[in-house]
């Protein structure tokens, strides 16, 4: 309802404001700079034959300028924490299987794939006796403090399923009916 009413108000005798505001007499427009007068007077010969004239001092004061240039010496700033590499990282195959194709074939040494990391933590979950944490380390190029904590603290999902006298006991239940 506002609206309806702000809306008439605008549009009250558009108009004739439209008019009245058309018929005013244009404003003055602001005096321009001084090099906008130096623009116009470029055109003219005189200024131009004097750019395009050589002046016979200057060109033999040139002739005598000589600059032999030389970069400084490069220096490599100290970043506090930051190292930069300073070649190419090594790069090891991937040992995949079956899953070859979901993955990637390079991966730079002292880490791992995602899913080689699922296959090693799912063979040392199945036979830790024999996927030890020092066998996991040689096998992938690992640190052994990294292959601990990896062991330790991820743990791949489990497959459970539930006993069958289970989803009996659940379906013998009768639910209740809405009267």
């Amino acid at each position: 309802m506002g609206g309806r009413l702000a809306r008439v108000f605008r549009n009250f005798n558009v108009e004739n404001r439209a008019r009245r505001e058309i018929s005013k007499e244009k404003p003055t427009p602001a005096p321009r700079h001084l090099t906008a007068r130096l623009d116009a007077m470029a055109d003219s010969p005189e200024i131009k034959e004097e750019v395009l004239r050589k002046d016979d001092r200057f060109l033999t004061l040139l002739k005598d300028v000589y600059v032999e240039s030389r970069d400084p010496p490069v220096r490599v700033k100290d970043g506090g924490g930051e190292h930069l590499p300073c070649k190419q990282e090594e790069k090891r195959l991937t040992k995949l299987g079956h899953l070859e194709a979901l993955d990637v074939k390079k991966v730079p040494k002292g880490k791992i794939s995602i899913v080689e990391a699922l296959t090693l933590l799912n063979n040392h979950k199945l036979q830790p006796q024999i996927w030890t944490a020092e066998k996991i380390a040689a096998e992938y190029s690992l640190e052994l403090k990294e292959v601990n904590s990896l062991l330790e603290f991820f743990i791949p999902f489990t497959v459970q399923e539930f006993p069958k006298e289970t989803k009996k006991a659940i379906k013998g239940h009768k639910p209740k009916q809405l009267t």
